[in-house]
Formats: C-alpha cells, sequence, structure tokens
C-alpha cells in the first residue's frame, strides 16, 4: 500500500493527463509520461504514447457528445491512470520508487498545465462540483486545520433581556 503522499501525486498525475488531453500542454505531458512509464524501454514507451493518444482520442470524442458524457469520460481516465500511477509505484522497490515519484513531480512541475488539480498538505482539491451542507447545528467543511466545539452558547443574562 502507498504513502498517502504518493497515493496524491498519483492523483495529480490522473488529474494532469485529463487537463492536458487536447490542450497545447498535451504534447509535453504525453511524451514525458511515456518516458516515465517506459522506465528506459522503448517498446514499452511506444505503448504508452498509443494508450495516452487513446486517451486523448476518447476524451475528445466524449467533449462532442455533450457535457455529461465529457464529465463520465474525464473521471473515467482520470481513475485509469492514476491507477496506472498507483501500480507503478507499488511495485518498485522503495529506492526506486522515491526516485520514480521525484521524477513524477518534476514531470508534472514541468508539464502539467496550469492548476491541475493541485492542493497543499491537507488540502482537497476539486475537478467538477463540491457541495459542502450542514444543518441542525452540524459543522460541514472540506478541510479542518485544527479543533472543532460545537457547543450551546451560554444563555443571556436575564438583566440583559
Amino acid at each position: 500500500m502507498l504513502e498517502q503522499a504518493l497515493v496524491a501525486l498519483a492523483s495529480m498525475g490522473g488529474a494532469a493527463v485529463v487537463q492536458a488531453a487536447g490542450t497545447d500542454a498535451w504534447a509535453g505531458l504525453r511524451q514525458a509520461l511515456a518516458q516515465w512509464f517506459g522506465q528506459g524501454d522503448e517498446q514499452r514507451q511506444r505503448a504508452e504514447l498509443e494508450r495516452l493518444d487513446r486517451t486523448a482520442a476518447e476524451l475528445a470524442c466524449a467533449q462532442e457528445s455533450g457535457e455529461a458524457d465529457a464529465e463520465r469520460a474525464r473521471a473515467g481516465h482520470d481513475a485509469v491512470w492514476r491507477s496506472r500511477i498507483e501500480l507503478l509505484l507499488e511495485e518498485l522497490r522503495e529506492d526506486e520508487r522515491h526516485r520514480a515519484a521525484e521524477a513524477m513531480r518534476e514531470l508534472l512541475r514541468r508539464h502539467a498545465p496550469p492548476g491541475a488539480n493541485e492542493s497543499g498538505t491537507g488540502g482537497i482539491a476539486v475537478q467538477g462540483d463540491l457541495r459542502i451542507h450542514a444543518d441542525r447545528g452540524s459543522v460541514a467543511a472540506g478541510v479542518v486545520n485544527g479543533d472543532v466545539n460545537l457547543s450551546v452558547p451560554p444563555a443571556p443574562d436575564p438583566i440583559q433581556g
């Protein structure tokens, strides 16, 4: 099982693929990801380029079909690429995993489109809609950094009315 930071990194990678497809950032990200997955194996790198091209084509086709189809396609491909990144990282020895994670971070810094699903430590990143709602004295939050204390406020002094 991967540590939380690597799962978050894989999530950022999946989001970057979906967000970059069809944009100016695609060519650089596509090539860099194929090299990262290929790990020096040219045949594997070509296979990754083909997978990435299929992803871009499917996302473009879904976009033409309407927003609902496009959103489903984005969510599906995001999950696929996130999972593929997680699997590769899980298969590596710890020292290799550390190097691969650093390479992925650098790849995303250089090639991911601006604002590609980033959040700080303990943050929340959302691609799409987010609704947070509280009722009946409860608390709803995306991220809470600190204590939450729910208590009934003291009644006012009778003199104050």
